[in-house]
């Protein structure tokens, strides 16, 4: 019904639009997207009515953005690093690759934290993103240029990477949908930082969207082969889905307290389950969760299975480069001469202090695993588990640092490989997104996603900026 280059004519303008106010997209290929849409068009029109093409591009003229970390043909991929300012992509990531093939168009790519690996989308290279529904609020990371141009309605479809809640926060703060896959389904080629050793279990590519049923297609064509993992096509029956709900970590000493208005928001969502579909929402408390942080901590650290070490953030800092002395860089940053960001300091400097207890560490990394075990357990093939997304709504600006360790609500299911859809509920006092994390045991990404689906045509999922 409408020509491909209107479609992309309409988001690029949005993009300019709102870009000078959130700073999401921090380069954009808007001439080569409307030449590529030129072609699906010419395509379209030379083949009227086919039915193959819908099979062999089911993205067909979709505009979709990228973070800025995983490699896009010609566009920059620093990663928020300043001495690779000037690394420009000469290939595609194995996901871009897979987008692009299926008849996605990129528009552009999209800020991240330093190294990805904090949860503000702020650093040296491309400044500071802000929140759509409040500037001075943060977009979580480090997937948050993707979630804030999502919210935005700057892009349809983003593509974003987890290893701590890089996907699940951003789409939180900003009220849209992502989703972190059962681990080892998606390939993760192609980003920097890309993980290595025992990381390279805890580290997912999904999707990020703003409509609930895009989450699959999207999943189907980024997972490629590996989709035959995953029970994508079975129908699923939301009334006998095993629903389970926790409020909280069981009272973290690292994390702050759940906010009201996230548990009346959790407390809602078991309420319509129970009077809707007839099911009941067993409330569990399991132990372990409440040291989430130490866990996630200890396993993201430890040795693989053939004894190779977890790479060091200070050398990822250096890039190939000379070593970073994070207690160098602290003296540098208080005199305004660091290149790096003050999260990324810290993150160094806590990383010589996680080695020095390993006996501790040992019993963490034990922890986690029968952790997961209970999880898997508890789950099962039918079961779904209600968790807070974060303990606060999108934070101001700077005030992670304070608390730098709530996004252990989101971390704790990297390490046990689960997979999460982080699904929106609406707005609340403040005008900022409420939402929540569904839980199912690994493989099992289909009752997820039904079950976001359910919860969008319910609580009415992404609200545009600016409405309410």
């Amino acid at each position: 019904q409408v020509a491909c280059v209107e479609v992309v004519e309409a988001y690029v303008e949005r993009i300019k639009e709102v870009n000078p106010l959130i700073n999401a997209v921090v380069k954009d290929r808007f001439e080569e997207a409307l030449q590529e849409a030129r072609q699906v068009d010419k395509l379209l029109a030379e083949s009227p009515g086919d039915d193959c093409l819908e099979e062999k591009f089911p993205l067909l003229g979709v505009p979709i953005t990228v973070k800025e970390a995983f490699s896009l043909y010609g566009m920059p991929n620093t990663s928020g690093l300043v001495n690779r300012r000037n690394v420009i992509a000469t290939s595609d990531a194995t996901v871009v690759a897979r987008l692009k093939q299926a008849g996605a168009i990129p528009l552009g790519v999209t800020n991240c934290s330093e190294l990805c690996m904090w949860y503000e989308s702020s650093n040296r290279v491309y400044g500071r993103t802000n929140n759509p529904y409040d500037l001075q609020r943060i977009v979580g990371g480090s997937s948050g240029g993707e979630g804030s141009v999502l919210a935005a309605a700057g892009s349809v479809v983003g593509v974003g990477s987890d290893i701590g809640g890089s996907i699940r926060m951003p789409a939180f703060f900003n009220g849209v949908f992502g989703h972190k896959p059962t681990t080892g389904v998606v390939p993760n080629d192609g980003q920097f930082p890309n993980a290595q050793g025992v990381r390279t279990s805890y580290l997912c590519t999904g999707p990020m969207c703003r409509y609930a049923e895009d989450l699959e297609p999207v999943l189907r064509v980024m997972a490629g082969p590996g989709v035959s993992k995953l029970k994508l096509n079975e129908k699923v029956s939301l009334e006998k889905i095993k629903f389970h709900c926790m409020d909280h970590d069981g009272g973290s000493i690292f994390v702050s307290p759940v906010d009201k208005e996230i548990l009346q928001a959790q407390k809602k969502v078991v309420e319509h389950l129970e009077s809707d579909l007839g099911v009941r929402v067993q409330h569990v408390a399991i132990h372990k969760m409440k040291y989430s942080f130490q866990i996630w901590s200890a396993m993201m650290s430890s040795k693989d299975s053939e004894g190779q070490e977890a790479q060091r953030f200070t050398d990822l800092l250096g890039d190939h480069g000379k070593p970073v002395w994070p207690l160098w860089e602290l003296v540098k940053w208080l005199v305004g001469m660091s290149s790096h960001t003050l999260p990324a300091i810290a993150l160094g400097l806590t990383e010589k202090l996680v080695n020095l207890n390993l006996s501790g560490k040992a019993k963490l990394v034990s922890m986690g695993k029968s952790l997961q075990e209970e999880m898997e357990a508890l789950l099962g093939p039918d079961g779904v588990l209600l968790y807070p997304s974060h303990p606060t709504i999108a934070p101001k600006h700077h005030s992670p640092i304070c608390m730098p360790f709530n996004f252990a609500y989101t971390a704790i299911f990297n390490v046990l490989g689960l997979p999460v859809t982080q699904c929106p509920l609406g707005l609340g006092r403040e005008g900022l997104p409420l939402g929540i994390q569904l839980v199912a045991a690994s493989y099992n990404d289909h009752l997820t996603l039904a079950v976001a689906r359910y919860l969008e045509k319910a609580f009415g999922g992404w609200v545009l900026p600016g409405e309410v």
